[in-house]
């Protein structure tokens, strides 16, 4: 099996949405799933945008992809990446895409002389968990994440 990993192209779009539902499905929450493939070819593509996104293929063909981007840490005084997902499809999961795709964006933050990289699981996603904690990736417990959105995002800026 061989894995590449390579920068996402327009023409990803649809793969990428497809594989966003996917994973929407796999936690539960495919309902939330507003965007389309158009939006994310506008959004994640276009001249303004500050996201990154990155393909992986096992023997040419698309097995998954992450997204991140640019955060800061006031702390460190240093930028730092955001990892917003990493998604593997069911029939290519354990041939080691995953930690690739992972590797490469540690590796990305290295290069940018980034403080950190951080991401997100849900508390239920033992697999991922484990994972995580295989490579040494420590759980930030003492902080709670919050979300403004819809109607809350849109009344409290009023």
């Amino acid at each position: 099996m061989s894995i590449t990993i390579r920068q996402a192209r327009p023409t990803d779009a649809k793969a990428i949405f497809d594989m966003i539902y996917e994973l929407a499905v796999y936690e539960k929450a495919p309902e939330e799933v507003v965007t389309t493939p158009d939006e994310i070819s506008a959004t994640l593509f276009g001249a303004d945008s500050k996201t990154e996104a990155l393909i992986c293929e096992i023997d040419g063909k698309v097995a998954g992809y992450a997204v991140f981007f640019t955060s800061y840490s006031t702390w460190l005084g240093r930028n730092g990446i955001y990892m917003e997902d990493l998604y593997i499809s069911p029939d290519y999961r354990g041939a080691g895409a995953g930690k690739a795709l992972l590797k490469y964006i540690a590796q990305c933050a290295v290069q940018r002389k980034c403080g950190r990289l951080e991401w997100s699981v849900l508390d239920w996603n033992k697999p991922a968990i484990d994972f995580y904690l295989s490579i040494g990736a420590v759980p930030q417990s003492e902080w709670v994440r919050y979300r403004l959105d819809g109607d809350a995002l849109l009344k409290f800026a009023q």
